[in-house]
C-alpha cells in the first residue's frame, strides 16, 4: 500500500492543503448551476481542473458527463469514484457572495461540493500514482435529480469501457450533521422512489343534482384514504414504504358545476425494490376498483424511478475503518435505519459492490440549519477536506483488497 495511505495524518494534511482550490472550484460551479443532462459550463470547469493531471478523459454523448481514468504503477484492481454535478430548479436565498447567478437554479443538494471533492481526490491520487497498482475511474455525472444520469452513463460504457470496477464509492453531504462526521450502513441506505398520476373521469353535472352526475372529487378523496390504509395494512413494517399524494386537481372556482375530471399526483418510496414495484401495482388496482365502484374510470400512469441504494457490507466496513483512521474513532457512525430520499447511484450499486457514505457539513456554530433542497441551504466548506481524504483513502483500500 502507498506510503500516504499508511500514514492517515499525512493523507488528511494533503487534503487540507488542497482545500483552497477545492473551495474555489466549488464556488465557481455554485455561481453557474446547470440543470439536467446538459451541463456545458460545469463540464468545462471539471475538464480544466483535471487538465494537468495526465488522466485519460472522455466525455458523454447523451449527457455532459466527464470520465477521467488514472492508471497506477502497474495492473491491478479497478475502483470507481462518482460525483453528481447537476443543480435543482430552486431560486437561491442564501445571500452568499458566490450565490447562484442563474435565476431559478441552485446547487441546493451539494452536488457542487461533490464535484469539487472528487476533483481534489483526483489531484491527491494522481500525485501518488507511482505508489499503487490498479486503475481509478473518476465519474462526474449529470442528471441525478430525476434524469437517471447514472443509468445513461452505464449505457455509454461506464462500467465496461475502462475495465469492470471491483468496487465503487460515492459521498453525499448533509448540512444537518456535524461537520466532518461520516455516516453509512450496510444494506439498504436510501429508498427507491417513483411517481404516479391518477386521472379519474366521472360525469360533469349540477351541484344541486349530484345524483345525475358522477362526482370525481369524492372518488379521488377515497383513493387518497385507501392508499394510506394500504401502506399501513398491506406493507411489511420491516420494509418501510411511504406513499404521499402531493397534489389534487379538480374543477374550478365555478360553484355551479361538478367537474368531469379529478387528478392525483404523488410519490412512492420504499427500501425494498419488491415493495416499491408491488406498490405501483397496488396504486393501479385501488384507483381502478374504487373508480369502477362509483361508475367512473381511472387512468393510472407510473414512473418507477430509481431503485433503492443498497450498500455492500464489506465496502461499508472499509469506509468505517478508513474514517476512524483518518479522522478519529468518533467520526464514523452507523445509520440505524435507511433514509427515504432516493439516489441514482443505485444503478451502479446494482452491478458493482460499493457503497455511499454521508458527510456532515453543518456550518460552524449553527444547530438549526436548512436541509438539502432548501433555498437557504449552506454548508461548512471545511468538511470538503474530509471528503477529499475519504474518497482517496477508500479508493486505495479498495484497490488493495484481494480479488475474489
Amino acid at each position: 500500500m502507498s506510503e500516504i495511505s499508511q500514514n492517515p495524518e499525512t493523507f488528511l494534511d494533503e487534503a487540507r492543503r488542497l482545500l483552497p482550490e477545492v473551495v474555489q472550484l466549488r464556488r465557481l460551479i455554485h455561481r453557474r448551476p446547470e440543470i439536467g443532462l446538459t451541463l456545458p459550463h460545469t463540464q468545462g470547469a471539471i475538464i480544466d481542473a483535471l487538465g494537468d493531471l495526465n488522466l485519460q478523459i472522455t466525455t458523454g454523448k447523451q449527457l455532459s458527463s466527464v470520465v477521467a481514468v488514472l492508471e497506477g504503477a502497474s495492473a491491478g484492481r479497478t475502483v470507481l469514484l462518482r460525483a453528481d454535478m447537476d443543480a435543482l430548479k430552486i431560486r437561491e436565498a442564501t445571500g452568499l457572495d458566490y450565490a447562484s447567478e442563474i435565476d431559478g437554479a441552485m446547487h441546493a443538494c451539494g452536488h457542487d461540493s461533490h464535484t469539487a471533492m472528487l476533483v481534489g481526490a483526483a489531484r491527491l491520487l494522481a500525485s501518488q500514482r507511482d505508489r499503487f497498482a490498479g486503475r481509478i475511474i473518476f465519474a462526474f455525472q449529470p442528471g441525478e435529480e430525476g434524469y437517471a444520469g447514472a443509468r445513461l452513463m452505464i449505457e455509454e460504457g461506464l462500467l465496461d469501457r475502462y475495465g469492470t470496477p471491483d468496487g465503487a464509492f460515492a459521498i453525499h453531504i448533509t448540512p444537518r450533521h456535524p461537520s466532518g462526521a461520516v455516516f453509512s450502513r450496510p444494506g439498504p441506505v436510501m429508498a427507491g422512489a417513483g411517481t404516479f398520476r391518477i386521472t379519474i373521469k366521472g360525469q360533469a353535472g349540477h351541484p344541486a343534482e349530484p345524483h345525475n352526475a358522477i362526482d370525481p372529487i369524492p372518488i379521488a378523496s377515497e383513493v387518497v384514504l385507501a392508499l394510506q390504509t394500504y401502506v399501513t395494512r398491506r406493507v411489511k413494517v420491516f420494509e418501510p414504504a411511504v406513499v404521499t399524494v402531493t397534489a389534487i386537481q379538480a374543477g374550478s372556482h365555478d360553484l355551479g358545476a361538478i367537474p368531469e375530471v379529478a387528478s392525483l399526483t404523488g410519490t412512492i418510496r420504499a427500501v425494498s425494490d419488491e415493495t416499491r414495484i408491488h406498490l405501483f401495482g397496488a396504486v393501479r388496482e385501488l384507483a381502478a376498483n374504487i373508480a369502477s365502484a362509483h361508475g367512473a374510470e381511472a387512468e393510472v400512469k407510473v414512473d418507477a424511478g430509481y431503485p433503492p441504494v443498497v450498500n455492500n457490507p464489506d465496502v461499508v466496513e472499509v469506509i468505517g475503518r478508513v474514517s476512524r483512521e483518518l479522522f478519529g474513532k468518533d467520526h464514523f457512525r452507523l445509520l440505524p435505519t435507511p433514509i427515504m430520499p432516493s439516489e441514482d447511484f443505485s444503478y451502479i450499486l446494482q452491478r458493482i459492490p460499493g457503497a455511499m457514505a454521508f458527510l456532515g457539513a453543518r456550518p460552524e456554530g449553527q444547530r438549526d440549519v436548512s436541509d438539502i433542497h432548501s433555498p437557504q441551504m449552506v454548508m461548512n466548506e471545511d468538511a470538503m477536506a474530509v471528503g477529499v481524504a475519504l474518497h482517496a483513502s477508500v479508493a486505495l483500500h479498495l484497490l488493495h483488497q484481494p480479488r475474489d
